[in-house]
């Protein structure tokens, strides 16, 4: 458990970015671009606080065509576009 370990925070270590927070933020898509066991990432990512940002709201008042423009060619809604760190964590 602990080589997997290991490999899994050098994957987070890699894949991270500052966030304004102070912490770091890892965007899903790198995550599931990386190729390794996104579901162990991610858990690790939660296990040690990482928070799941959401999806900004859609905009209600697009127009005629609003609703097309956010429901057509997109995973799901409640899927995180990315996981925020606290400060500290990867230090």
């Amino acid at each position: 458990m602990i080589v997997e370990e290991d490999a899994i925070r050098a994957v987070v270590d890699r894949l991270a970015r500052t966030h304004p927070s102070g912490g770091q933020v890892i965007e899903r898509a790198a995550i599931l671009a990386e190729g390794t066991d996104a579901q162990a990432v991610i858990a690790w990512i939660v296990a040690h606080a990482g928070v799941p940002e959401g999806r900004a709201p859609a905009d209600r008042d697009r127009g005629l065509y609003g609703s097309r423009l956010t429901s057509v060619g997109v995973a799901n809604a409640n899927t995180p576009l990315r996981y925020v760190l606290p400060a500290g964590t990867l230090s």
